[in-house]
């Protein structure tokens, strides 16, 4: 069967925020299946911050995208037509695909989905790689134990709200960051954080003093800038950093100026690591293991922001820097077949 396929590809090299016009639209036809092969209808597509980072031609951790190429992410899919002995049609799968309505791929590429396990939409968010992100970098590099003070900045994110949950389930203190009263509400009421400070506010070095009352042992530092700063003013001796985005600080066009931490480090003693999450690719299966029981025993929430429209996509991404979504954001694209 003949398939035509819709495609979002790079169409320049952002500088700044990226705008619309640096996404266009593509037919394109899909080649028959080889051996191994199957025929994808997409059903969601992530948006994630680290992809503005492969939309700059820079060295990173993982490749940059081409211009003029089809942009990839996590997707997840359902088997249209298959050529695979261990794929059939229904299936629901997910793998780092390209954003489109339709794609042919091979087996090799994807990992199957079981949807009476969770709602499928978890394996974006806190069943995948967001949540596996918060597990790694809070367990491994900041090491909470119980009476801590842990802050977390980007709270309401993807990563943030599991990163606050899994602090809590250690017995420590939780102070997490956001933008809007509505996040705030969200974290306190529904998500047990201890404290929650509104980085907008114009005394919020002051609130973030008075919620650490007793100092920051550990800080998941999502955003970088100048709320890093403000957090790292605070820090105890022997505290623990586990670097995990810098999202503030993405769109500068201008290499970023601000203090120079190292001293506070010096002399706290203090550990600052940046990571990432396929460092612990090993070991994926574990995090999975326990974000999947948390979740089960109601120790663990989450809440995803889904908007419709395989067109939303660039306008879902250029949300991320906005502060528009709560928990996860996604696209969807599609219904699966009945």
């Amino acid at each position: 069967m003949t398939m035509t396929t819709t495609q979002i590809r790079l169409a320049q090299r952002p500088k700044g925020m990226p705008e619309k016009t640096d996404f266009n639209w593509k037919e394109e036809q899909l080649k028959q299946l080889d051996s191994g092969e199957v025929l994808l209808k997409t059903l969601y597509v992530s948006v994630d911050p680290y992809m503005r980072g492969r939309m700059s031609d820079s060295k990173s951790y993982v490749e940059p995208y081409k211009v003029g190429e089809v942009i990839k992410g996590s997707v997840i899919a359902e088997v249209a037509e298959t050529n695979s002995l261990d794929l059939q049609v229904g299936d629901i799968v997910i793998g780092n695909l390209g954003w489109q309505t339709y794609l042919v791929a091979s087996e090799n590429e994807l990992r199957k989905i079981d949807p009476n396990q969770a709602p499928i939409t978890t394996q974006l968010g806190v069943l995948g790689m967001p949540g596996i992100t918060a597990y790694f970098g809070l367990l491994d590099i900041g090491k909470p134990v119980e009476g801590e003070t842990v802050v977390v900045s980007g709270a309401a994110g993807a990563v943030g709200t599991v990163v606050g949950q899994i602090a809590k389930i250690a017995g420590a203190k939780v102070v997490g960051i956001a933008g809007s009263d509505e996040k705030l509400t969200y974290l306190k009421n529904e998500l047990n954080f201890d404290e929650v400070v509104n980085y907008k506010s114009e005394d919020f070095k002051d609130q973030l003093k008075q919620a650490c009352n007793d100092g920051v042992d550990v800080y998941y530092d999502n955003v970088g800038g100048e709320v890093s700063d403000a957090v790292l003013r605070l820090i105890n001796k022997g505290a623990r950093i586990p670097v995990c985005g810098q999202i503030a600080l993405y769109n500068l066009e201008k290499p970023d100026l601000g203090p120079r931490m190292q001293s506070q480090l010096l002399i706290n003693s203090a550990l600052m690591k940046g990571f990432i999450v396929s460092d612990y690719g090993a070991h994926f299966e574990e995090a999975i293991k326990d974000l999947a029981k948390w979740l089960q025993d109601g120790k663990l929430s989450y809440r995803e922001t889904i908007i419709e429209g395989f067109d939303k996509i660039p306008d879902a991404f250029l949300g991320l820097f906005k502060g528009e979504n709560i928990g996860k954001y996604m696209v969807k694209v599609a219904s699966q077949s009945e």
